[in-house]
């Protein structure tokens, strides 16, 4: 069986949309929409992207640390691993 697509209103006439696999996990969640015609075309978008849509490893898994971020305070550096 398939996921399952739902649009829901959000409030204020904005809409999203969420899909659910089969088991009732929501694998994915879209931003806001004004209209329920741009909800759907959303839908029709991951649609069509999702089969040919590259998939990037930035997890840990592979033995390279993740990125440090700098520190929010000028002149504060953040210690080495």
């Amino acid at each position: 069986m398939a996921g399952i697509f739902e649009i829901a209103e959000a409030g204020g006439k904005k809409y999203f949309f969420k899909l659910t696999a089969p088991d009732g996990t929501v694998v994915a969640v879209s931003p806001l929409f004004n209209t329920i015609k741009g909800a759907a075309a959303g839908i029709n978008a991951v649609r069509e992207n999702a089969a040919t849509g590259l998939i990037v490893d930035k997890s840990r898994a592979h033995g390279q640390p993740a990125q440090r971020k700098a520190a929010a305070r000028p002149g504060v550096t953040l210690a080495s691993r």
